[in-house]
């Protein structure tokens, strides 16, 4: 966990110093505060300030809690969102539980040399992160400008197709009549989905079942879970626009 702690707290320091402010009501209050500074009336108010003023606290409540679980429940875009982004993240996580079980024990490598098979997740991001920045959503942006939701959705099907992809490559290489290299491929094309966030959890409850089916079996029956989300994230793509027309959260 230090080690996780390293590593994001530059990003946190880059972000606080050079990310903009890009929420319109937070920019609108900013000038208000700073004209009634300059000026000293006090009626000058920005519209996000006269809407808050009766505010109450189940309001706040409401919104921040109850609200957002209820379009996830009435929303069908969004359910299956929330549901496919949550169990991605758990076999992300109960993935890396495999490792320990692989190449000590098929390849004869060190502790020390097994934490270097992570360094395969590092590369997977690295790819994972700048073909989508530069080969999707810099041209995309520039050539289209923001196009509907739906075009979002392009990376996140391209994704969907290598999640299992580099799922069974790992789980029918890792055997030690193949070179390791083989099933750390697997590893870098698994990590390219996937971002640093999950439900850390998961791993504890899942070895269990893994080493009872032995380690490819239980690797196939995560990738055989994770070929659904391939038709769930197409459906989205093509029948999103229709179910955010018939949703009452969409704004016109």
């Amino acid at each position: 966990m230090w080690e996780i702690v390293w590593m994001a707290s530059p990003t946190l320091v880059l972000l606080l110093l050079f990310m903009p402010e890009t929420s319109s009501a937070t920019i609108l209050l900013r000038r208000a505060c700073r004209l009634r500074k300059l000026t000293g009336n006090e009626t000058l108010q920005s519209q996000s300030e006269i809407d808050q003023r009766h505010i109450k606290a189940s309001d706040i409540v409401f919104s921040a809690l109850i609200r957002p679980m209820e379009i996830m429940l009435k929303d069908p875009s969004i359910f299956f969102v929330n549901l496919y982004t949550g169990y991605f993240y758990g076999v992300f996580y109960t993935f890396f539980e495999v490792f320990p079980l692989i190449f000590p024990v098929f390849y004869g490598f060190s502790l020390g040399e097994t934490g270097l098979t992570f360094l395969s997740c590092f590369i997977g991001v690295i790819i994972g992160i700048s073909a989508y920045f530069v080969y999707y959503m810099v041209p995309d942006n520039i050539k289209n400008g923001f196009r509907e939701q739906e075009h979002r959705l392009v990376p996140a099907i391209i994704g969907s197709v290598l999640l299992p992809i580099g799922l069974f490559i790992f789980a029918w290489t890792s055997r030690s009549s193949i070179h390791w290299v083989v099933p750390l491929v697997g590893v870098v094309i698994f990590v390219m989905v996937f971002g640093d966030q999950a439900m850390l959890a998961v791993p504890l409850y899942s070895l269990g079942p893994r080493i009872n089916l032995g380690v490819d079996k239980g690797v196939t029956v995560l990738a055989d879970l994770s070929v659904a989300g391939i038709f769930g994230t197409a459906a989205i793509y093509i029948f999103g626009k229709k179910l955010r027309a018939r949703s009452k959260f969409a704004e016109s």
